[in-house]
């Protein structure tokens, strides 16, 4: 296989021993905040992304078609790699909110809106937003940040017609996500989401999906509104680093023992009360 892309934690490889010719998409256990990659891994994370976007993806199915063909992968990477069609990738990051804290946060303050859309006054972190709002960013290279665009940008970028579809999958699947997700005590305070077309031009659900690394997942009864929430995510790694004298640009800082095993304990966590499923580890 041919690596085709490394990013800042998935890696492409094609496999052009199939006819036609598709990719092998490999989550590391590579760890990134704020579009910088950490140097610590943090054990078990690419196969916990993974795993929970198969889970996904199946719950999905009927919303939109995903890009996943099977898990028929070469044995080292067995566990947190899928074998996956090709796609001409959108350049967006899909985002969708139910709740208001990270960059949207930062946004509201300084403009009382979030990618151009109006928000009410007075909102704190961690307020519920009166209803879920398409929040969509660039797609940043790596050592880059994306930067929040409105939809009118979006439309200008993709065509009126597909910006609109994609507002629409991505409130789709965040509202069944957000549905999923309350029944096993866990509020989606928003998600990242990527699509790209197929040779069809039909829109594709790709990459990841509902995971601890592209959503802000909250234990529903520890929801405070009004300061930081507990988090099943990697803001606990954002927070960690909050209190070093560090501008996040690269290189980012070793995380310590104690982060990684704490962050670690919260990936597993999220994916058996979502699931139902005990965590084994592959490792």
């Amino acid at each position: 296989m041919k690596l085709l892309h490394s990013g800042k934690v998935r890696d492409v490889y094609l496999d052009d021993s199939r006819d036609p010719a598709d990719l092998v998409l490999v989550a590391s256990d590579r760890l990134s905040i704020y579009d910088v990659v950490l140097p610590t891994a943090v054990p078990d994370k690419g196969a916990v992304l993974t795993q929970l976007s198969l889970w996904w993806f199946e719950r999905l199915a009927d919303l939109v078609p995903h890009h996943v063909i099977s898990q028929d992968v070469p044995a080292e990477f067995a566990g947190r790699a899928v074998r996956c069609r090709r796609l001409e990738m959108l350049p967006v990051e899909c985002i969708a909110r139910g709740y208001l804290a990270g960059l949207g946060l930062k946004e509201y303050e300084k403009t009382g809106t979030v990618s151009g859309v109006a928000l009410p006054p007075g909102l704190v972190e961690g307020s519920k937003l009166p209803e879920p709002i398409f929040t969509p960013t660039t797609k940043a290279a790596v050592g880059e940040h994306d930067e929040f665009m409105t939809f009118a940008e979006v439309e200008a970028l993709v065509g009126a017609e597909r910006a609109a579809r994609l507002r629409e999958l991505t409130l789709a699947v965040y509202a069944r996500g957000a549905e999923t997700a309350a029944a096993a005590g866990i509020l989606v305070a928003d998600t990242k989401l990527e699509f790209g077309l197929d040779p069809a031009g039909e829109i594709v659900l790709a990459d990841e999906v509902l995971t601890p690394d592209s959503s802000r997942f909250w234990p529903a009864e520890r929801w405070a509104p009004g300061g930081p929430q507990y988090s099943y995510d990697k803001q606990f790694v954002r927070d960690w680093s909050a209190g070093l004298d560090w501008d996040r640009t690269p290189p980012g800082p070793e995380v310590p023992p104690e982060v990684v095993a704490a962050t670690r304990a919260r990936y597993v966590e999220v994916y058996e009360r979502l699931t139902g499923r005990e965590w084994r580890s592959s490792s």
